[in-house]
């Protein structure tokens, strides 16, 4: 009956194969047989290698006593082994690099194959041999910062953008992706105005840049060149440099936690180092003062982090090396009192990729590694490196086989080179001559596997090799220059409409010259000025004689040449004509107004002599 309804039911709906029951797996039997598969593996990997190495004892003990028939043969073993192989199927992941091709199941490897693989291996262990063999310098590219020297590079983590700073306040952005093969900057701009840059670095997760100027105030901008903060600037009137929220003198180095994002650290001409938050400009976090062996204040030239931001270090200008721990500011950790020639600026400290070793570029012309574990005296000293820049560096190769710097010449001196130190020996393994003038800065960028260096004559050279290097200056090589796009000139287009009625139809222009002349001729479209007034001034403007209100006075009041020596005669000239046609008070006291009584002086004949000169009334 069931069976009957679930066809009717599947005829009704449309459905085919109602009712069929899904299939199922038993998983717990598939993880039993694959763990037993593995347990099994596990068991003959351990049995082959007990096998190779009674194998190898057993074949090293013949060959000392001059016997070689002794020992299982490899073709036999590698037969049996198959043959073991060969009964049980692998299932599971894949087999470890211990096993043998023989414990594979499936075709064989090509011979070509196996051939290139053993070559990349041979290869790769003569480049492990010959770290110079590492070095990306077949091919580079030359980009123009200015006229100025370089004494700033920044690389971001992921290598897509290129920073540039210089003696010329400017600092540049170069966006390797988006450069052809003209290699020009999109951007350039001066955070800092009037103030070299020293120092340009990305944050660890690239979207800032922190920018040490010869100002006392660092600024942090983004990506794209904007302002993000600026640190506040101390008093510089307080002694003690703790209780001051800032430097309070020009900045001689600075860099970015390598593990917090927002954390950065900066050292001053005023003998401190100083930890500061991005969230938080109005005050620094943490104050570290380098000390000399008399307790006195000392300049720090450069600073910098460990590898795992535990600990500060900072090169001084008395010759020493102090290293702090981050969360302990008052006494340091390790500290080296005749690291360099007292007096001289140590222009650059570096961790070590394994974060053991410490590399330094003195101001006396030398570099130092040392091993923090034992930091009395340096490992290794290389003298006669010309250092003539207080931002002079040295970094470490990925691998940290090799320690690049770079020396300074005078103008006309040589050529600046590019020097390659081995990190078993401290011997000189390699160099490059870049330019006539000294190399100041130089930066190894660990996943592009490219090198940066900056010169004195405003050039940043980029060294890169097509097979061992990653994008960087690949991406804009092959790409051709952009067409100069021509000036664009806007033209006014005459539209012709020979079929549009009379008062629609625009008059056709014959000449542009006769309309030229025309429109100088028109006062509104050639901006004509308003001619001076003739006569008398009209409509608020003066008249031609002056330009002022005060030359109009002039004219007509103050050299008014009408001047009458009798005014009573001058007033009653007006009064037969006033009392003709009265006009103004007359007519208002025409009924009430009394007759006007005025003494009448015929002549100066009827004024009495008698009377005083100073009683004569004065006319």
């Amino acid at each position: 009956m069931d069976d009957s309804e679930d066809t009717n039911v599947a005829a009704a709906m449309g459905f085919s194969g109602f009712g069929k029951k899904a299939r199922t797996f038993d998983l717990e039997a598939m993880f039993e047989q694959t763990r037993r598969t593995a347990v099994e593996r596990s068991k003959k990997a351990l049995e082959e290698r007990e096998r190779g190495e009674e194998h190898a004892t057993s074949k090293g003990a013949d060959l000392k006593a001059g016997a070689s028939s002794s020992g299982p043969r490899r073709g036999e073993a590698s037969s049996s082994d198959s043959e073991d192989g060969s009964d049980d199927e692998l299932i599971g992941p894949p087999a470890p690099s211990h096993i043998s091709e023989d414990d594979m199941i499936g075709p064989p490897a090509p011979s070509s194959l196996k051939d290139s693989d053993d070559e990349e291996e041979e290869d790769d262990d003569g480049d492990d041999d010959n770290p110079v063999k590492r070095i990306p310098d077949s091919h580079e590219i030359t980009l123009q910062h200015g006229s100025k020297t370089v004494s700033a590079l920044g690389l971001d983590p992921s290598g897509a953008r290129l920073v540039t700073g210089g003696f010329d306040y400017d600092v540049r952005f170069w966006d390797f992706a988006g450069m052809d093969a003209s290699l020009q900057a999109f951007r350039s701009l001066q955070p800092c105005e009037c103030h070299q840059i020293k120092s340009l670095q990305y944050s660890n997760t690239g979207d800032v840049i922190l920018v040490v100027a010869s100002n006392s105030q660092a600024k942090v901008l983004d990506r794209d060149g904007f302002p993000v903060m600026e640190c506040v600037k101390g008093d510089q009137y307080i002694v003690d440099m703790a209780n001051t929220k800032g430097h309070t003198a020009m900045l001689n180095g600075g860099c970015w936690h390598p593990k917090i994002k927002e954390e950065f650290l900066t050292c001053s001409n005023d003998g401190t180092v100083r930890i500061w938050d991005v969230n938080n400009e109005k005050k620094h976090k943490n104050v570290f003062k380098p000390r000399s062996a008399q307790g006195k204040r000392v300049i720090p030239t450069c600073c910098t982090y460990s590898r795992d931001g535990k600990l500060i270090a900072a090169g001084c200008q008395d010759g020493t090396i102090q290293i702090w721990d981050r969360n302990m500011n008052v006494h340091t950790k390790f500290h080296c009192r005749q690291a360099h020639v007292p007096g001289t600026d140590t222009s650059c400290v570096t961790f070590s990729y394994s974060g053991v070793t410490l590399a330094t570029r003195g101001g006396d012309d030398t570099l130092k590694t040392w091993d923090i574990r034992n930091f009395k005296k340096p490992l290794h000293t290389a003298s006669g490196l010309s250092n003539i820049f207080p931002v002079s560096d040295c970094c470490f190769s990925p691998d940290d086989k090799l320690l690049v710097t770079g020396t300074s010449v005078k103008k006309g001196g040589g050529s600046g080179k590019l020097i390659f130190f081995s990190m078993v020996d401290f011997q000189k393994a390699y160099e490059i001559q870049v330019t006539d003038a000294s190399v100041v800065r130089c930066l190894w960028h660990p996943k592009l596997n490219q090198i940066m260096v900056g010169t004195g004559n405003g050039l940043v050279k980029v060294y890169y090799d097509p097979v061992k290097s990653q994008r960087g200056a690949k991406l804009c090589v092959v790409k051709t220059k952009r067409k100069e796009r021509q000036a664009e000139t806007l033209t006014q287009d005459y539209i012709i409409t020979p079929h549009a009625l009379p008062m629609f139809r625009e008059p056709r222009q014959r000449s542009t010259r006769k309309q030229l002349e025309k429109d100088r001729l028109d006062p509104l479209k050639s901006h004509k000025p308003e001619p001076p007034v003739a006569g008398p001034g009209r409509g608020g403007r003066v008249g031609t004689h002056g330009g002022t209100l005060s030359s109009f006075i002039v004219k007509n009041i103050a050299l008014d040449k009408t001047d009458d020596s009798n005014p009573r005669e001058a007033i009653l000239r007006h009064a037969k004509e006033a009392e003709e046609n009265p006009y103004w008070v007359a007519p208002a006291y025409s009924k009430t107004q009394p007759n006007a009584v005025f003494a009448e002086v015929d002549s100066e004949e009827d004024e009495p002599d008698n009377e005083p000169e100073w009683k004569k009334r004065k006319i």
